[in-house]
């Protein structure tokens, strides 16, 4: 292993607390190196990186092409399964041509009008998150504000009764630490079971909009179909789109507020923050501390590298965080400059994965910032936070603040 390599440690704290001066080794010395612990290549370059994304010699899957012994891997064991159909059949790690048919219909129930309906919905659900923290005199941002305010959203577009709505955050956070690197099997359980009851939740849901259809998106997900062949989505691919909706805006949305003002707070930009256009600055946050540090691919037919053959089998893993730090790309990238004008951040991804939730991701995290600011102008840290042991989806235990 490459001296650059050797300082990449998803697993250690100091590591997942400050990443940023691994990744500069790593994209000076190593733009593409095997990392032997994880069995993945790491590409670490925002030009690698973004044209990766884009390859379709890569996929998320290999296995419209492969059989997992044709691939070179063992299949996952038997007890995996309820997490593996459930996450298969989502968007996220499907290959064309199901990937394409499944986002062309989703697409037509999760629409820009629709996700424009929800703004009042979505800053009045901020207001009444931030107004309760006011009123307490601070507390955790993360759980008070970041982690119930996009919780809420999905529950609300979804059309989740306001009792059943505590139980989605926990199956969540559950399902999403598969995505983690190695992760152990008491993780898997965990992922198994909450894989297995929310699938069930759904089956549930889904026959009660079949019986009385309604204006939200398991309604719309039922009637949309395919003008062209008259296809529909079938029940299991509307249940990992919700489950998808779920976990990849809640998680990314999560994290980018309570990252961002953690940032905030430690770059000493509170003032600026306030000062700035509210949309560029939040892109800013997005791509200075990225939610989501890692994308993997699979590699269905060999690829050269910077004079570096990785050969079919391999994976792939996209270093999102590093490559939002590339100085390549980024004039002085590790500044903040919550006014950056040229920021095509990869954040929400590229290519055909592209993050179909990006416009209600920036809804979120816009009504969210906001509300803080206009309810808590005097916000200030009350502790140092403790960031989460996960490497990959990267945030915080808490942020305690205070007015």
């Amino acid at each position: 292993m490459s001296r650059a390599a050797a300082l990449f440690d998803p697993w250690s704290p100091e590591f997942v607390a400050h990443p940023y001066a691994a990744y500069a080794q790593l994209r000076e010395h190593a733009p593409v190196v095997y990392f032997e612990p994880s069995d993945q290549w790491l590409v670490s370059r925002y030009e690698d990186v973004n044209a990766l994304l884009r390859d379709r010699r890569l996929g998320r899957t290999y296995l419209h092409r492969f059989t997992h012994e044709e691939f070179g891997r063992t299949p996952p064991p038997p007890e995996h399964e309820p997490f593996h159909v459930l996450n298969g059949n989502g968007l996220l790690d499907l290959e064309p041509p199901d990937h394409t048919r499944i986002r062309r219909l989703v697409s037509k129930a999760f629409t820009p009008r629709m996700v424009e309906s929800l703004r009042p919905v979505v800053e009045r659900l901020a207001d009444e998150l931030v107004a309760g923290l006011v009123a307490d005199g601070g507390g955790d941002l993360v759980a008070r504000v970041a982690e119930p305010l996009p919780v809420a959203v999905i529950a609300e577009m979804l059309g989740v009764p306001e009792s059943d709505r505590r139980l989605l955050r926990p199956w969540s956070a559950d399902i999403t630490g598969m995505f983690e690197l190695n992760p152990s099997e008491e993780a898997a359980r965990r992922a198994v079971r909450a894989s297995i009851e929310f699938t069930e939740y759904l089956r549930g849901l889904i026959a009660q909009r079949r019986a009385a259809p309604s204006t939200d998106l398991v309604s719309a997900l039922i009637a949309a179909h395919d003008d062209e062949d008259g296809s529909r989505l079938s029940e299991q691919e509307m249940i990992s789109t919700c489950v998808l909706l779920l976990n990849a805006g809640h998680e990314a949305t999560v994290n980018t507020t309570g990252n961002g003002w953690w940032t905030l707070f430690r770059e000493d930009a509170v003032d600026a923050f306030r000062r700035a256009e509210l949309a560029v600055a939040i892109e800013e946050l997005m791509r200075f501390d990225t939610p989501l540090q890692m994308f993997e691919r699979w590699v269905l037919d060999d690829v050269e590298l910077h004079g570096q053959v990785i050969p079919r089998g391999s994976e792939i893993a996209l270093l999102f965080g590093s490559a939002n730090r590339d100085e390549r790309r980024f004039a002085n990238p590790d500044r903040l400059d919550l006014a950056r004008a040229d920021n095509p951040h990869i954040t929400f991804g590229a290519g055909i994965h592209f993050c179909l939730g990006a416009p209600l991701a920036r809804l979120e995290l816009n009504a969210s910032f906001a509300s803080v600011l206009r309810q808590a102008p005097h916000l200030k840290l009350a502790a140092e936070p403790r960031w989460k042991p996960g490497y990959v989806i990267r945030g915080l235990e808490e942020l305690l603040v205070e007015l």
